[in-house]
């Protein structure tokens, strides 16, 4: 009976699936071992992840047709995960890694950010803003035009 309720309240805090692959163990204490084993992993594992992560953010490079908005959405991502595990993530860094690993077609926007601009001081947000007025500025402009056909006049989308 003992550790009957320490059982219990791992049991129903649980998923299924979980629960099923620890039925067979004897006490709360073999539960929690089993679990933590699964999850959290060794220390090899837990050192393992940070290194796996910094090799992901070291070869991080914009794609070709990405948004800016989804690339520092990625960056950001690996960055915050990088933190989670312990590491020490300035934005000096962050920001020098996108600078680095913008798509071709951001060379004179980023060329131009580094000369303009300190990158020692500039905020992930003033370097997201820059981005995205060039990103915007780079867009097709719409314009309405009025057309008349057969007797309608209808609205149509131009480029």
């Amino acid at each position: 009976m003992k550790g009957l309720k320490e059982k219990n309240y791992l049991f129903q805090a649980i998923d299924r699936s979980i629960l099923e692959t620890i039925l067979c163990k004897e006490t709360s204490k073999d539960i929690w071992d089993s679990m933590n084993k699964k999850y959290q992993g060794s220390n090899r594992t837990k050192r393992a992840q940070p290194q796996a992560l910094r090799k992901e953010f070291e070869m991080l490079h914009m794609k070709s047709d990405e948004s800016v908005t989804n690339y520092f959405a990625r960056t950001m991502t690996i960055a915050n995960k990088m933190c989670f595990h312990g590491g020490n993530m300035e934005d000096v860094v962050i920001v020098e890694k996108i600078l680095r690993s913008m798509a071709p077609k951001y060379n004179y926007v980023v060329c131009s950010i580094e000369e303009s601009k300190d990158v020692d001081t500039l905020s992930l947000d003033e370097l997201q803003s820059s981005l995205l007025i060039h990103e915007n500025s780079q867009q097709p402009i719409h314009h309405n035009k009025m057309v008349y056909q057969r007797g309608r006049i209808g609205q149509f989308l131009t480029w």
